[in-house]
């Protein structure tokens, strides 16, 4: 994951709330404010170097913005690594498309997957409607 400031570090640590896959298979990076992007990239390097990825590991990126330097800069360098071919980029994370990422990786393809935790994603987007006094009332009534 990555994202602007720690907004993919803190998704993080919420996902392991929730899975303990998320640990060992979700790694998280931040543009921070006062950052270069040239610093960033080091970061970005030093991550993808020190894991063992194997040309049959396949990725799903998750960014808070499609186009943002966060996202540029890691596909740059995911580039220069010939990794791209074997991942699936998402755009506008929340916690719901993170979760069902995590929680699904062995059990489907990629493009099933994204299209599954962009549905799932985008059903948890909803107003909440607080209730109002008027509901209170009414539900005194009821009793």
């Amino acid at each position: 994951m990555v994202s602007h400031g720690k907004f993919a570090e803190g998704l993080k640590t919420s996902l392991e709330m929730f899975s303990s896959e998320a640990d060992k298979r979700v790694f998280a990076l931040g543009l921070h404010n006062g950052k270069s992007a040239d610093e960033f990239k080091k970061e970005v390097k030093a991550l993808l170097d020190e894991q063992n990825f194997t040309e049959d590991d396949e990725f799903m990126i998750l960014a808070d913005l499609i186009g943002g330097s966060p996202l540029t800069t890691f596909l740059s360098v995911a580039a220069e690594k010939g990794m791209l071919d074997r991942a699936t980029v998402l755009g506008g994370m929340n916690f719901t498309l993170a979760l069902t990422v995590v929680v699904s990786l062995d059990g489907m393809d990629r493009e099933s997957l994204a299209q599954m935790a962009l549905g799932e994603a985008s059903q948890a987007l909803k107003e909440y409607k607080l209730p109002s006094e008027d509901d209170e009332d009414d539900e005194e009534d009821e009793i």
